[in-house]
């Protein structure tokens, strides 16, 4: 982490704050969500990762604030998803009652409520920064690996959450099943899915690899 500047040196204040809010939002939508049992499952991974950051940060090796900041607003559009099941999330009523009764559905064309193919796109947006940030800081990376393995990495993490949906879609079966799968019929759901994170991965890691780059060249040259 040597390479960070001052502007981004993990702050406990700031991550703990983050935290705290993040439950109350967690808490919140947590309320009456339109199926408990869809709900319980989306958070299952949420609770796994919260504790694999907490632990992190509590045996010494904090992400930074940035890292912190993108998955909290990750987080905020998946407990959105979890609340209302992600085929039910109702953006159209939303965007009808910001804009004056239009319909974001006829302006793009969409035939599918769309939010969860948004999620996995953010997914791939704003995870892989943090992503990269965890491998550059534990293995030693040169030249092009530090975009072909972040790159990667969130590839298999995409291929691996499809299948973790399709394993619990198989196990709970029924109308459980069917909102935590979250296909709405089309037979190419997860490919789409997967593509969907994939561009946003690809989108994020020149910017992250160009910002960091940058904060290398800021970083003050230690006294010999």
């Amino acid at each position: 982490m040597a390479e960070r500047g001052p502007a981004h040196a993990p702050s406990a204040h700031y991550r703990l704050s983050l935290l705290a809010l993040f439950a109350a939002v967690f808490v919140v939508l947590g309320i009456a969500p339109l199926s408990r049992e869809d709900w319980l499952l989306e958070n299952a991974l949420v609770v796994v990762a919260l504790a694999w950051l907490i632990a992190d940060a509590r045996r010494g090796r904090p992400l930074s604030n940035l890292a912190y900041t993108l998955l909290f607003a990750f987080g905020l559009f998946h407990e959105i998803g979890a609340h209302y099941t992600y085929s039910q999330v109702p953006y159209e009523a939303w965007f009808g009652a910001l804009s004056g009764g239009r319909s974001l559905d006829a302006l793009f064309g969409f035939q599918r409520n769309p939010y969860d193919r948004l999620v996995h796109f953010l997914y791939g947006l704003l995870v892989t920064p943090v992503a990269a940030e965890v491998l550059v800081g534990r293995v030693p990376l040169r030249g092009g690996w530090r975009f072909v393995l972040p790159l990667t990495f969130m590839m298999s993490h995409a291929v691996a959450y499809e299948l973790i949906e399709w394993a619990a879609a198989s196990a709970f079966g029924g109308a459980l099943g069917e909102a935590y799968l979250g296909t709405q019929g089309d037979v190419w759901d997860a490919q789409k899915d997967m593509a969907l994170a994939t561009l946003g991965s690809l989108l994020a890691l020149p910017v992250w690899l160009w910002r960091r780059r940058g904060g290398a060249q800021a970083a003050p040259v230690p006294a010999r």
